[in-house]
């Protein structure tokens, strides 16, 4: 195994470790999840609830160009509704064509934040958004991911933001007999996925 492979192993041993860490904080904070659905003890339910910001307190509070900027935050829910079909639609087609294991949406788009109690609508509507936009990121990079492995699986020479799940299959930049040799090997390779 190479050391990128290495850091990889590394990374994915990391990141199941913060979701152990992360399956901890439901005892601490009194949560079960069960059936996809979060219930809270009852005792917490009721202390969460005195610790509302009222609306009128809420909107009183708050900063005036944070309130200016509300339109410009919303209409961005357009083209990324538009993004989430067109993506949807796009995998349901060229996935099904190229044999590529297809991406779960409700893997990546996450909507859960309306069962805090603390919270007043304001704010979960504003939960709401947010977990919706940034699960459709999420969700659209995975789909992009999968398909650069199929038509193009080559890592890049210049540095990169960060890497999504598939990276890492990819060939090194500059090696035109591994592509020539490898390519329909890895553009197949999704084993990992099952």
């Amino acid at each position: 195994m190479n050391k990128l492979q290495e850091i990889i192993e590394e990374l994915k041993k990391l990141e199941r470790e913060l979701l152990l860490e992360m399956q901890k904080k439901q005892k601490e904070f009194y949560y079960k999840i069960k059936g996809g659905k979060i219930y809270f003890e009852e005792e917490t339910r009721k202390y969460h609830k005195t610790l509302v910001t009222r609306l009128h307190t809420y909107i009183a509070e708050a900063p005036l160009l944070n309130i200016l900027t509300v339109p410009v935050i919303w209409f961005c829910i357009f083209p990324a509704l538009f993004l989430d079909i067109t993506v949807s639609v796009f995998q349901c087609i060229c996935f099904t064509v190229y044999g590529i294991p297809k991406v779960r949406r409700k893997d990546h788009i996450v909507i859960d934040r309306q069962s805090l109690q603390y919270l007043n609508p304001i704010e979960k509507l504003n939960c709401l958004y947010c977990g919706y936009f940034n699960g459709l990121i999420a969700y659209v990079q995975e789909v992009a991911a999968r398909t650069e492995q199929y038509w193009c699986p080559i890592k890049h020479a210049k540095k990169i933001g960060s890497f999504h799940s598939r990276y890492h299959k990819f060939l090194e930049y500059g090696d035109g007999a591994e592509y020539q040799k490898r390519l329909e090997e890895i553009r197949h390779d999704f084993r990992d996925l099952q």
